[in-house]
């Protein structure tokens, strides 16, 4: 009985012991997981690793080394413990090569013994570090191996079958670490280096989460809107201390068409000109069925100094014109006169008096478009009234027909039975619906599409034009209104002046409103009229 009993407590113990020790190898590799979690920085992790893992072997010296795989070499990144220095000019192993290369190979831990006659040496210079025994680690992250864990002992010592499980555990949560802090250490690099391109543009740039939260301001936007470092950061773009009408554009664009950059311009009291563009931001290509939006970034650009040349363009190309409306109608009248009176002519002088008045027609109709144009911007003669906004767009709809029938095209109208009224001139308003329609029908394809909307967006009534056809580059987009501006790519074929936009963008600034575009290329273009109602209702207030 006293034999069994002592067997029996021999047994006990052994067990005890076995928990025991099992229990500070979970210890251990908790420990080490903790120790190593606790920060994102490269160098930190690595020397929390190493400190952790000499604390948990009774060995001299560990390393932890990392797979460059462009370089396709094995980089020690840190030591503890060694009596060289292989930091100062890191130890590279090329993958594959040495005892590392093995380990690495066959994915599993590498035992030795003393290596400083061992053959397999890929660094011969390590042999000088005595190492009697040296367990080769492979660390895993996301189902790869990123790097090796070295436990190097200067006097024999052999791994046992539980410590080498145990550093297998630590060598993975190290791996995991590691790959972890290399991946911020990336996505740091590349936000600095995002910033100082953002920061080195001459535009102001702004960008915003999908709720219009601010959460970046570029340097040349804090002179431009007198704001100080990082001042609206944080903010709404509802709140932000912007300029209104900079600010209404904003909301207005972020409630629109999720899918499109919008591009309008706004013009300051004191006289500056602010192009915008406002672009959605996807991780992924926009899906049709959803939307995928993940904020949005905003680029302002001053461009006054454009418009003060432009200015100057067209001073000189209204007094052109005004010069040479009366030659010119000297010159058609004499054309018709020969047409007229010229009796017997063959079908060849008959086409050249044809392309003559048609030149000369096309001439007379640059001129009044241009002369329109300081008609609009002078504001002389406009006469403002409370007008039907039903009727003017039944008025469009009626005499945009003939062309929509000659290219086989159909009008999608989507317009609610209750509009506020607009207040302004019926004649330049019509003028300026119809131009968005007449540009629609010219680039919109035979058999193809044109939708014609008005709607009350917050504040604001929208007017807008949609169509399906080849869409407008986004650089082409900042230049679209402008008078005599075709872009690159418009069809030679359709005939225009580049004033058509430039009148619409006139007539609705003098109304009070602003002018956009939205558009993809190869997927169609919608430009739209936006007037704010609060401004509508004191003009009407006029009236009553």
């Amino acid at each position: 009985m006293a034999g069994e009993s002592r067997d029996l407590q021999e047994q006990n113990q052994l067990l005890n012991t076995e928990i025991q020790r099992r229990i500070d190898h979970l210890a251990a590799i908790n420990r080490v997981a903790s120790a190593v979690g606790q920060s994102l920085d490269l160098e930190t992790t690595l020397q929390t690793a190493l400190d952790a893992v000499l604390e948990v072997t009774p060995v001299e010296a560990a390393g932890i080394s990392l797979v460059d795989e462009d370089a396709g070499e094995l980089v020690l990144r840190a030591q503890r413990g060694w009596k060289g220095d292989f930091i100062s000019d890191p130890m590279r192993v090329p993958l594959g090569t040495g005892i590392s290369g093995q380990a690495l190979i066959h994915d599993r831990v590498l035992i030795t013994g003393d290596v400083s006659d061992d053959p397999r040496l890929a660094v011969p210079e390590f042999a000088d570090e005595g190492v009697q025994a040296m367990a080769l680690v492979p660390m895993h992250a996301r189902g790869r191996v990123v790097g090796l864990l070295s436990v190097m002992s200067y006097r024999p010592y052999e791994f046992g079958e539980d410590e080498i499980g145990v550093l297998g555990n630590i060598a993975d949560q190290v791996g995991v670490a590691l790959d972890n802090a290399r991946l911020y250490e990336d996505a740091k690099e590349q936000s600095s280096r995002l910033r100082a391109v953002l920061d080195s543009s001459g535009d102001a740039i702004i960008a915003t989460d999908c709720r219009g939260t601010i959460n970046l301001v570029n340097t040349a936007a804090e002179p431009l809107f007198d704001l100080q470092n990082g001042e609206i950061v944080g903010m709404s773009l509802h709140h932000a201390p912007l300029h209104p009408r900079l600010r209404e554009g904003l909301q207005s664009a972020l409630v629109g068409d999720r899918d499109s950059n919008t591009v309008y311009e706004v013009t300051l009291e004191d006289g500056r000109f602010l192009s915008v563009i406002v672009s959605p931001v996807f991780l992924q290509p926009p899906s049709a069925t959803a939307h995928d939006c993940k904020g949005w970034v905003i680029v302002i650009r001053d461009v006054t100094h454009l418009h003060e040349a432009e200015q100057t363009r067209i001073d000189f190309i209204h007094a052109a014109a005004h010069d040479l409306r009366n030659p010119l109608g000297v010159t058609l009248g004499a054309l018709a006169m020969l047409q007229r009176d010229l009796g017997d002519v063959t079908d060849l002088q008959r086409e050249v008096i044809e392309i003559g008045i048609q030149g000369a027609n096309r001439m007379q109709e640059l001129i009044d478009n241009v002369l329109n144009l300081e008609h609009i911007e002078s504001g002389v003669g406009l006469r403002y009234k409370p007008i039907d906004v039903r009727e003017l767009l039944e008025r469009g709809i009626v005499d945009i027909q003939p062309a929509l029938q000659q290219r086989d095209q159909t009008l999608v109208v989507a317009v609610p039975d209750e509009l506020p009224p607009l207040v302004g001139d019926m004649h330049w308003l019509y003028r300026a619906l119809l131009n968005l329609l007449t540009n629609a029908n010219k680039y919109t394809p035979a058999g193809g599409e044109i939708a014609l909307g008005a709607y009350v967006q917050e504040d604001d009534l929208v007017i807008e034009v949609k169509d399906n056809g080849p869409g407008i580059p986004p650089d082409v987009q900042t230049r679209i209104f402008e008078r005599f501006y075709r872009g690159p790519s418009s069809d030679q074929r359709v005939r225009g002046s580049g004033l058509g936009l430039a009148i619409v963008k006139s007539v609705v600034e003098h109304h009070g409103g602003r002018v956009f575009v939205q558009s993809q290329e190869n997927a169609g273009s919608t430009f739209g009229m936006v007037f704010s109602l609060t401004d509508m209702a004191r003009r009407a207030a006029d009236f009553d």
